[in-house]
């Protein structure tokens, strides 16, 4: 199965709860009216898409009818689909241009941030690319355990100190590690908590100065890992990390088990950060660059 077909799966729940029923509401109407538009917003709303979002959505469709001249309801889906992989914007890949580069995932615990790390770590691997990690959350156990399992199974070199560590620490010696194996790409799991923005703040300078003293002028990528299935409260938790941290993408996780699969087009809307990868299922390649198009025409392809 490839990548889209696991998509159009992955996005099932979203697009059987709410997806259908908006090429359902084209089919309803004979020509294009006020009535079925207020249904449409609705509609965007259950998704997820946000309030905000659901409001420049339909103000952008009205400007399409009106200048288009558009009357009938299949012109105006095709439209619709238009404005929303526009909403989103073009793909972001993630930049690797030194050797090594570095990638910090951020993310509080339990949205899949440890498993995104490994399949990112995987598809890396899979383009030839030598990675390393950092177990750099060093405030769980368990947390560098299961980076520990996961890096065992993809096959790539782990980085660890004990719990309580100095996360600093853990990166100055990922950072010797990666340099000395001549890894191309250095990824560093952080900050598995938002208890104290103010800790956080100081913990993620720590780790940057280290980076910035051992690696100057290294391409950096501060990722974010969202998990899908909380809808709008994933929104409100990355704008509390965009306070803390300079973020370059998101990750959202979590995409088949949920019906909120419009979060995307809010988040986008809202904090202007792309989404960088996908997740739409466990198996480690079941993580992909995200494409606006691929992913809009999923949720409408029968």
């Amino acid at each position: 199965m490839g990548f889209f077909d696991r998509l159009k799966e992955g996005l099932s729940k979203t697009k059987n709860a709410i997806f259908k029923q908006v090429d359902n509401l084209f089919r309803s109407f004979i020509k294009v009216e006020e009535d079925m538009l207020e249904e449409l917003e609705e509609l965007l709303i259950m998704a997820d898409v946000g309030v905000n979002s659901t409001e420049l959505i339909i103000e952008r469709l009205r400007e399409r009818i009106k200048d288009d001249r558009i009357t009938e309801p299949e012109e105006c889906r095709v439209a619709l689909q238009e404005i929303l992989v526009g909403m989103i914007g073009d793909g972001e890949p993630l930049k690797l241009d030194t050797t090594p580069s570095v990638i910090l995932v951020i993310g509080v615990n339990g949205v899949g941030k440890t498993t995104s790390i490994a399949k990112i770590a995987n598809r890396l691997k899979s383009q030839g690319k030598n990675v390393v990690l950092a177990a750099a959350d060093t405030f769980r156990a368990a947390a560098i355990d299961q980076l520990q399992v996961w890096a065992d199974r993809v096959g790539v070199e782990l980085i660890k100190h004990t719990e309580g560590s100095d996360p600093a620490a853990v990166v100055f010696d990922a950072v010797s590690a990666a340099k000395k194996r001549c890894a191309d790409v250095l990824i560093v799991d952080t900050a598995g908590r938002l208890h104290n923005k103010k800790n956080l703040m100081d913990e993620l300078a720590k780790i940057n100065r280290v980076i910035e003293r051992e690696l100057p002028g290294a391409s950096r990528e501060t990722l974010l890992v969202l998990d899908a299935t909380t809808g709008q409260n994933a929104v409100n938790q990355a704008k509390e990390f965009k306070n803390a941290a300079d973020i370059t993408g998101l990750v959202l996780t979590k995409l088949d088990g949920t019906a909120k699969g419009g979060i995307v087009f809010s988040i986008k809307e809202e904090l202007d950060i792309p989404v960088k990868f996908i997740g739409v299922g466990e198996k480690t390649d079941d993580m992909q660059e995200f494409e606006a198009k691929d992913f809009v025409d999923a949720l409408f392809e029968a």
